[in-house]
């Protein structure tokens, strides 16, 4: 019998929920014809969009934030320059470099339909796409892969579990990324042979040492590339050789947690927002000639409070920002409004005031990078949103 390495957390996740890795363990590059690609990176605990893409030119800002002022481009640890008084995490220079290249773009002031401070009611309602919570028991990014492609297009899901935005009609795999099991330990094995005969529990278990595999290819020295703890770049590379090819995903979601930065929030969000830049470079770096045709969006259940609490960190919010990238992505600035940080502006008078519904960003990516109609992204993608009109014409 051949052993391959298997990650434990991997095949939990795919055999317990019964998930078909379709297009896992096949070679890659079978062809060269190119198909759009979707990331949605969620980024769970409510990130702080006032750090994200910090509005340096806004004559409140530096005041309101106090010791969470971000100092304006050009100073020692400054933000970087986007242009209209916006300017980005010193952080997140990868993706600073592909806005100088026209690759990306930020609404500054989002939020979900409804307003919610918890993180457990506002993550479904971000995922299930209606205007209520619990209102759907699907995901809005499975019912837009069936609006645009029925079952021809491959949903990914990375983490331990297929999250609700990705639950529904159409199939999605999984990957839980993870040390590979030693040489020593027969657990493959042992399972291989207690679930040969099982037509729904070997199949999968089948595909998700093929998933290991295939995830671990393209590595130097004949053993493949180890993905080490905490190795964001190497995700997203890991990640992209799921996308490339024939059989590759079009549709990925990647949950990204911690950022519910009560206490010490400048340090946390230093390496979070890290993180993140390395996912999208490994990414982008991945996916070679794919990255031209691809989109990634990063979103967040809610944002935080304009001003520091008392352990500087800050308290749940309202509005946040959402980051669009990707090769696809057209040159642009600021999506939509921005609502000043004024004491009479504040939402509550806490928190950064929304000027526009996330839903309306997800509809443009979906009509214009995905090819979903209007009329299906206003009644089963997004079901009752038909007064939220898709964000600009040629966002991507």
């Amino acid at each position: 019998m051949t052993h391959v390495a298997l990650n434990r957390r991997a095949l939990l996740g795919a055999s317990a929920a019964g998930l078909g890795l379709s297009f896992a363990g096949r070679v890659v590059a079978q062809s060269n014809a190119s198909r759009n690609k979707l990331v949605v990176i969620i980024a769970r605990g409510a990130m702080d969009g006032l750090s994200v893409t910090a509005p340096h030119a806004d004559p409140d800002y530096v005041a309101l934030r106090g010791g969470l002022a971000l100092p304006a481009p050009g100073e020692a640890d400054g933000v970087l320059d986007l242009g209209e008084g916006f300017g980005l995490h010193p952080a997140l220079a990868g993706l600073h470099a592909l806005h100088g290249q026209g690759r990306m773009r930020f609404a500054a002031a989002v939020a979900l339909p409804v307003r919610i401070r918890s993180h457990f009611d506002a993550q479904d309602v971000l995922e299930n796409g209606g205007e209520a919570l619990r209102q759907q028991d699907d995901g809005w990014l499975n019912r837009a892969m069936v609006a645009a492609g029925g079952t021809a297009l491959k949903g990914l899901s990375i983490g331990a579990q297929t999250p609700l935005i990705l639950r529904g009609d159409a199939p999605v795999s999984s990957w839980a990324p993870g040390g590979a099991v030693r040489g020593e330990d027969r657990i493959a094995s042992l399972l291989q042979d207690l679930y040969v005969d099982d037509p729904l529990l070997g199949r999968n278990l089948a595909r998700g040492l093929a998933t290991e595999e295939l995830v671990g290819m393209g590595g130097g020295g004949g053993g493949g590339e180890t993905l080490r703890r905490n190795d964001a770049q190497g995700l997203g590379r890991a990640v992209a050789r799921l996308m490339t090819g024939a059989d590759g995903a079009d549709v990925v979601a990647v949950s990204l947690d911690g950022w519910d930065t009560h206490a010490g929030q400048k340090a946390q969000l230093q390496t979070r927002l890290t993180g993140l830049d390395q996912l999208v470079s490994g990414l982008r770096n991945g996916l070679a000639d794919d990255w031209s045709h691809t989109v990634v969006m990063v979103a967040t259940e809610f944002g935080r409070t304009a001003r520091a609490n008392g352990t500087q960190g800050t308290d749940h919010g309202t509005g946040s920002s959402l980051l669009l990238a990707g090769g696809a992505v057209k040159p642009g600035g600021l999506i939509g409004d921005w609502p000043t940080l004024a004491d009479n502006r504040l939402f509550e008078g806490r928190d950064l005031a929304p000027t526009l519904d996330v839903r309306s960003v997800f509809k443009g990516v979906l009509r214009d990078h995905m090819g979903v109609d209007r009329a299906a992204l206003d009644a089963r993608v997004f079901p009752g949103s038909a007064a939220e009109a898709p964000t600009l014409d040629n966002l991507v």
